[in-house]
């Protein structure tokens, strides 16, 4: 397990520079943070429920929203709720009011033992123009170790 584990991270790691790149084209232009429900890792796949807070870097007012994000790829075990938070990028500073709202795809790494962090990297909302980068990783408690393709909705 521990192995696995130590792949995981390996994982998160490669998936920081990537997202690196495609947000140095883009400006940040606020912060999303969100609540998870806990999850079962149903060997090939996972589903978990989401509360979100977008903060725009603008000053604006905070704006919820709601969703799930689903797993597809090696997903063992079983987690409580956790907090994932990324740094938003848009090509523009100025976002429509609701511009999360959306589908995002990207990689999927994430592994615990007892108290466990994972990363998502991901691309979509209005147009596929914003990307979410981590900006830490998703805590959560559990014994789970998930690495594949994730699909996040906002609403």
């Amino acid at each position: 397990m521990s192995k696995l584990i130590a792949i995981s991270f390996a994982l998160m790691v490669l998936l920081i520079p990537i997202s690196s790149a495609s947000a140095q084209q883009n400006a940040q232009v606020g912060m999303l943070s969100c609540r998870t429900s806990a999850s079962l890792g149903l060997i090939v796949g996972s589903h978990q429920k989401m509360s979100c807070s977008f903060t725009p870097s603008s000053g604006s007012a905070p704006e919820s929203y709601t969703g799930h994000i689903n797993r597809l790829g090696v997903d063992l075990g079983i987690k409580g709720g956790g907090v994932m938070a990324w740094a938003v990028f848009a090509p523009t500073n100025g976002l429509s009011p609701r511009a999360l709202a959306g589908k995002y795809v990207g990689a999927s790494g994430d592994a615990s033992l007892g108290v466990g962090a994972g990363a998502n990297v991901l691309v979509g909302g209005s147009h596929r123009s914003v990307a979410l980068q981590p900006v830490s990783v998703t805590g959560n408690i559990g014994i789970n170790l998930a690495l594949g393709v994730a699909g996040l909705t906002l609403r």
